[in-house]
């Protein structure tokens, strides 16, 4: 399913102070910090660049939460991951990290597929139609 993400919710990504991934393994629950995203058309782009153990669990248990914020503003999105090594896609975002930052590289290519998106801010920050997937 294709999803679009709002433009407060694109922007919350990308400027994001902070991000954090977690998911489900063997070993239980596994949270990592994440260092880049990118949002790519109805996906979420994370890198692989030191997910060993959550690579793992990626290809297990394909559910994740990704959580990123500034200050006390941000969101979690629950989403689905595709974990590729190869193809058109990976070849993009090589290309795209090395813009970003050349010395980086990259192993696996998370492609998350939101599924909810919940407000984590204190008070409130999102409407409900910021945080609808449509």
């Amino acid at each position: 399913m294709k999803v679009k993400l709002s433009n407060k919710i694109r922007e919350t990504i990308t400027s994001a102070q902070a991000k954090a991934i977690g998911s489900l393994g063997a070993g239980g629950v596994n949270v990592v910090p994440v260092s880049m995203a990118h949002v790519h058309e109805d996906s979420i782009w994370l890198f692989d660049f030191f997910f060993a153990k959550t690579a793992a669990n990626f290809k297990k248990n394909p559910a994740v939460a990704f959580t990123c914020w500034s200050g006390m503003v941000g969101v979690q999105i629950k989403a689905d991951v595709e974990y590729i090594t190869k193809g058109a896609d990976f070849d993009k975002a090589v290309l795209w990290v090395r813009n970003q930052n050349p010395s980086r590289v990259v192993k696996g290519l998370l492609i998350l597929r939101p599924t909810a998106i919940f407000d984590i801010s204190q008070g409130g920050h999102f409407s409900p139609e910021d945080l609808k997937l449509s």
